[in-house]
């Protein structure tokens, strides 16, 4: 099964207690960062209670540290859970993409996009 627990100490760039933040190695725009949850746990629906209360406090410091050295205009958060919703590594992660003005055409729809025609309506 792949998952992150190879990832070493040093891209790590904070740690709570329950999740890791690093940057992507494959980001869609810069500063894009991970949260990953230290103990492996498949996708969000396997996260405990306790896990979950942490999970937005970490959303708020990626974006911290994000903005600390980036000036994204917004950003989107997602999570992929199982494989038919496109998750490859089988540990739960949420993404943290900031956005920038001007880096999509048209971006209203955001991520209603991962189907095909759907985030237009």
């Amino acid at each position: 099964m792949n998952t992150f627990q190879n990832i070493s100490e040093e891209k790590i760039i904070y740690r709570g207690d329950y999740y890791f933040l690093v940057y992507d190695s494959y980001p869609v725009s810069p500063g894009h960062i991970l949260i990953i949850s230290q103990d492996i746990k498949s996708d969000f629906f396997e996260l405990s209670d306790v896990e979950k209360i942490e999970l937005p406090l970490m959303i708020d410091k990626a974006k911290e540290i994000i903005e600390s050295s980036y000036s994204p205009n917004g950003f989107n958060i997602g999570m992929n859970c199982r494989k038919a919703a496109g998750q490859t590594v089988m540990q739960f992660h949420c993404h943290v993409i900031p956005r920038y003005q001007g880096d999509m055409d048209d971006p209203r729809g955001g991520i209603r996009h991962c189907i095909k025609g759907k985030g237009y309506y």
